[in-house]
């Protein structure tokens, strides 16, 4: 089967499902059938094999198994799943969220600056019209009052009249577009600087209560919120060290017979949904502190650049522009800070609120004095008594000569370390089928294959240091049977074909294994070869005409040089040359020797047709 065809096949079987849980009255998301697809495939109970290709009867399979998940009623499992999917789905990072929050507000000033833009007036009606939009505009961009409030239109229109009266509206209508929009921004701050300076000189006081300044929805989101997630995390913390202390004791070997009646299965799913919605909580309370603190200096900036600008203008009759525009801008920078974090904890709060129908079946189905009556006189600890309890015990990295620990003291940034199974001790997952207890990185960090795990007990450590692989594969196997543990203790890496909600995709190949990849390199010498580049040669024949040519053309060229006084030794040459050697060589000695020079005459050549030719030899000896 091709890659693009089983998509397809999967494809088909999400929305199959989607369908029948709407029939059924149940609203899911793709996501979310995705994900319990994936889920359903991996549990070993279900007997899917991701190297075998689907069946007929595999698929039906499927489905029916995925649609008794989806449509299951009071199951803290299937909520802590819709929990997970529906966070990661609208929670993200601080600056995205303020991207978000940027881009809806230019949404909405968008429709009204491309009419202010595009129009084209020609009577006095049509100008006033004009005017209107400007400040309907100013008052959504800096989203002081409501522009069907009257009071709120009269401030903003005096404000706009005193910077930008309706007679240079001739000259803003002869503007270009992209000049037009520049200019609406700047008089949408400088509305706002003057509104609210306008509003602190209003007190006769010097000092301005600077929370009379503060958007009104920051008045009312900043003191509550925080409030809110704390309390709501407080609830949550205190209910999960119950089931935590309810599980430890119907767990422990040494526990009445009687006891084993109480579903271990649907607490320990009820504990992992509370640690869920506390671990979100935790998130939310986090960036709400962030939104505090940036608040609380945004306040700082707000109050200076009010007590500058009031030195500046103090009881002038005239200002000069150039000094008090800039004052202004600034102080609409610094409110529209404070607004942005105003809509950021209004989207925290409504977070926090959608988050609490996804923890309402445990509730149900575990009431508070269900799980006192299961206490009776037991302890119920809480997370910071656990970690005080195993404070004294420590790793002594000296005896482990094998293996690699981490401690507080000789580790820098120990608190800012990324714990595996998000800071739970993997051996007590294991070892107590399936319960959550923190682990306390002071007894000592293990370091295996570079990841980091923590444990509850040196005892612990030790023993899930002996044998590290055995332990996370359980604890792999613990996660194939609950299927929330992967979100909830950060698997997704081990759980390779499983991906985060936010990064799913419907169409995505879900039931095969993915294309692992790595980084790799190799090093080699630069040059194991001598290699003969010739420089000048060239493949190209077209290349080879085109040179010829140029040469060719050279002969018709002409070389001019001039020199001038001030070209005229400017540089100094200096060539070093070598003198010449003198050297001798040495060769044989000529030799001569003498022979008889040879004279021979011969007589009778001429003259006579029959005479006979006479030799005489005249050749004298060396010697003589």
């Amino acid at each position: 089967m091709s890659r693009a065809h089983a998509e397809s096949v999967i494809k088909n079987i999400i929305s199959e499902i989607v369908q029948e849980c709407a029939v059924r009255g149940h609203v899911v998301s793709e996501t979310l059938v995705a994900f319990m697809v994936k889920a359903v495939v991996l549990d070993p109970r279900n007997g899917f094999n991701v190297d075998r290709l689907l069946t007929k009867q595999d698929v039906q399979k499927l489905v029916k198994l995925c649609l008794e998940k989806l449509t299951e009623q009071c199951s803290p499992s299937l909520d802590t799943i819709k929990m997970q999917v529906y966070f990661d789905m609208n929670y993200t990072s601080r600056r995205e969220f303020l991207e978000e929050i940027h881009r809806v507000v230019e949404s909405r000033l968008s429709p009204v600056r491309r009419e202010i833009t595009d129009s084209r007036v020609k009577t006095r009606e049509e100008l006033d019209a004009l005017y209107r939009k400007i400040i309907t505009f100013v008052q959504l961009y800096t989203g002081m009052g409501s522009p069907k409030d009257d009071k709120d239109v009269q401030q903003a229109a005096a404000a706009l009249q005193s910077v930008f009266p309706q007679m240079e509206l001739g000259a803003f209508m002869v503007l270009l577009k992209r000049d037009k929009e520049q200019q609406l921004s700047e008089l949408a701050m400088l509305v706002t600087g003057i509104r609210l300076f306008n509003k602190a000189s209003k007190k006769e006081s010097e000092e301005t209560d600077i929370h009379e300044l503060m958007p009104a929805i920051l008045n009312e989101a900043l003191p509550v919120t925080s409030k809110s997630i704390e309390h709501e995390l407080s609830v949550s913390q205190t209910l999960a060290w119950k089931y935590t202390a309810v599980l430890e004791k119907l767990t422990d070997p040494d526990s009445q017979p009687g006891e084993c009646d109480v579903p271990v299965v649907l607490l320990k799913h009820a504990l992992y949904n509370i640690r869920q919605h506390e671990v979100f909580l935790k998130m939310l309370l986090a960036d709400a502190s962030l939104c505090a603190k940036h608040v609380e200096s945004l306040q700082t900036d707000l109050s200076s650049k009010m007590k500058l600008l009031k030195e500046t203008v103090q009881s002038k009759t005239a200002v000069p522009t150039a000094r008090v525009f800039p004052l202004f801008k600034s102080l609409s920078k610094v409110w529209s800070g404070l607004k942005d974090e105003a809509e950021l904890l209004n989207i925290l709060s409504n977070i926090m609120h959608n988050l609490q129908p996804f923890i309402a079946s445990q509730a149900k189905i575990f009431s508070e004095a269900f799980l006192d009556g299961l206490l009776e006189a037991s302890e119920v600890k809480t997370d910071e008594q656990r970690m005080t309890e195993s404070s004294d015990e420590r790793i002594v990295p000296a005896e482990m000569k094998t293996q690699e620990w981490l401690l507080p003291e000789t580790t820098a940034n120990f608190n800012e370390l990324s714990l595996q199974y998000d800071g739970v001790c993997g051996y007590t997952l294991v070892n107590s089928d399936g319960l959550l207890l923190p682990g306390n990185p002071h007894i000592g960090v293990f370091k295996h294959k570079e990841k980091l795990y923590v444990f509850r007990s040196k005892e612990a450590a030790l023993k899930f240091a002996s044998s590290p692989g055995d332990f996370i594969a359980e604890v792999a196997e613990k996660a194939k049977h609950s299927p929330e543990l992967i979100q909830l203790l950060k698997l997704h890496q081990q759980f390779s074909c499983v991906s985060p909600y936010a990064e799913m995709q419907p169409g995505e190949r879900l039931l095969v294994k993915p294309i692992t990849k790595c980084e790799s390199g190799t090093q080699t010498d630069i040059h194991p070869v001598e290699t003969n580049i010739v420089k000048s040669y060239e493949w190209n024949e077209w290349e080879l005409r085109r040179k010829a040519i140029k040469l060719a053309d050279l002969l018709t060229k002409v070389t001019h040089s001039a020199q001038t006084d001030l070209s005229h030794m400017r540089r100094e040459n200096v060539t070093q040359t070598w003198l010449p050697k003198n050297a001798a060589c040495q060769s044989k000695r000529d030799g001569e020797s003498s022979v008889p020079k040879p004279q021979i005459y011969l007589a009778g050549l001429r003259g006579q047709r029959d005479g006979n030719m006479v030799k005489t030899n005249l050749t004298r000896s060396v010697d003589e």
